[in-house]
């Protein structure tokens, strides 16, 4: 059976969750109040989220936590955090008190460049190409000074323009490689406008070059558009203490914990089975960050995996090192946020995150991005390399079990009595329920 449907777009909100109710579900009404109970009762609000996206029809909430005691180069931070994981911001807040305690994260910030690219096809002579690119380069540049002139108010705009010949890869490929700096913005609108027009300058002085033959003047545009792959927009978070405070637990030997610890990070770099999920770890912190702040995560995700591959081979993101009794832990990931622009000046959760954070610049809000980062792979990794993952999991999740069985205030609590010096597991919470209820 099809359901295909014509004009969906062109329907009300309330027509299209109708067609939707009636046309999948067995219970229409029921389906209906499920969407109509998140809707907000403010309606202006409503109506501002109903227009983030097309054929809206109701809110999807996640869990909008905060990590408090976190200490980046001195200054004190409580970092917003939207997930739905269980026990991503207890652990981030747990690390962030043991590091505060020891100095704190210290980060810098690289480099912040960020590239875009005009991909082209050009049947003729290399030479040709290259001697016709440094001719007209500035006229890149002077063709989009209408478009550039605010961000250069502000200290960023267009900060190179090369050709690169990709034709033992594609015959006749071509890309024009441009560098930016957009300041406080993500950019990708500014750089993708720049991109466009620099296309359109391409074909145009194509058309007018003396030099060119007839196929040669045909310069074929095949696309212009930002990279996420930004490597050299990059952010550096490190924590680092004596090798004899490592350990906060007077049952783990600080040498034996942190060799543990080198050793798990050391297997992250060179066994990709396990830098995925090491790394999965490491992006629970910066998604949830990423998100609360109005960011686009799947920018963030795609641009910091590629970084991982950069040798040739998926490793750890986050790397050790032991010398003279101090154990330092540090990552240098890629980052592009922003902000300005985008979601941070509409969504008002987004706003609130940015004045919890003290109003950061995009420089800043890269540092403190990384840091959550780290806190949660540091917290992670410790917990593999002593009492297990589980353990601290499975008590955080130990509730979403009791609510998908919708135990009651008092079942809730015999259960947590009763596993709190006992192993948590989803058939042995079920299985106590119901001894519980017979």
């Amino acid at each position: 059976m099809t359901h295909n449907v014509k004009g969906f777009s062109k329907l009300s909100k309330e027509e299209k969750i109708d067609w939707i109710t009636n046309t999948y579900f067995e219970n229409p009404e029921e389906a209906k109040e499920s969407i109509l109970k998140y809707w907000n009762s403010d309606e202006n609000l409503q109506k501002l989220h109903d227009e983030f996206i097309e054929n809206t029809l109701t809110n999807f909430y996640l869990p909008y936590g905060v990590a408090p005691n976190f200490t980046i180069n001195g200054k004190s931070y409580t970092i917003p955090m939207a997930i739905e994981e269980s026990s991503v911001v207890a652990a981030a807040s747990k690390a962030a008190k043991f590091w505060g305690e020891r100095g704190g994260f210290k980060t810098s910030i690289i480099n912040t460049e960020k590239i875009g690219q005009v991909h082209f096809l050009f049947h003729g002579n290399a030479e040709k190409i290259t001697t016709f690119f440094n001719k007209i380069k500035p006229i890149f540049f002077d063709d989009t000074k209408e478009i550039t002139k605010n961000m250069q108010k502000r200290g960023g705009g267009i900060l190179n323009i090369e050709l690169r010949d990709k034709t033992n890869e594609i015959p006749n490929y071509y890309q024009l490689h441009a560098t930016f700096n957009t300041k406080d913005s993500m950019g990708a609108n500014f750089i993708n406008t720049c991109l466009e027009q620099f296309a359109k300058t391409l074909e145009n002085q194509a058309q007018e070059h003396t030099d060119f033959t007839t196929d040669e003047k045909n310069i074929q545009i095949i696309m212009s558009i930002l990279s996420n792959y930004v490597p050299n927009c990059l952010v550096r978070v490190e924590v680092s203490c004596p090798l004899s405070e490592i350990s906060d637990d007077k049952n783990i030997d600080a040498n034996e914990f942190a060799q543990k610890f080198a050793t798990a990070v050391r297997i992250a770099e060179i066994e990709p089975y396990r830098a995925v999920t090491h790394n999965k770890g490491i992006m629970n912190g910066i998604d949830a960050v990423v998100l609360a702040t109005g960011n686009d995560f799947r920018a963030v995700e795609a641009g910091i995996h590629a970084y991982a591959s950069k040798s040739g081979q998926y490793s750890s993101l986050s790397h050790v090192k032991i010398e003279n009794d101090i154990f330092t832990f540090w990552m240098e990931i890629p980052l592009a946020l922003g902000t300005v622009g985008g979601l941070t000046s509409l969504h008002p959760l987004v706003k609130f995150s940015m004045e919890l954070l003290g109003k950061p610049s995009a420089e800043e809000l890269m540092q403190i991005v990384a840091a959550a980062g780290l806190a949660q792979n540091f917290a992670a990794l410790r917990s593999l390399t002593t009492t297990g993952i589980q353990q601290g999991h499975m008590k955080m999740h130990l509730m979403n079990i009791l609510n998908q069985h919708h135990a009651t205030k008092e079942e809730k609590q015999k259960v947590l009595d009763y596993f709190k010096d006992t192993t948590v597991s989803h058939s042995l919470v079920v299985d106590y329920l119901e001894k519980i209820r017979s």
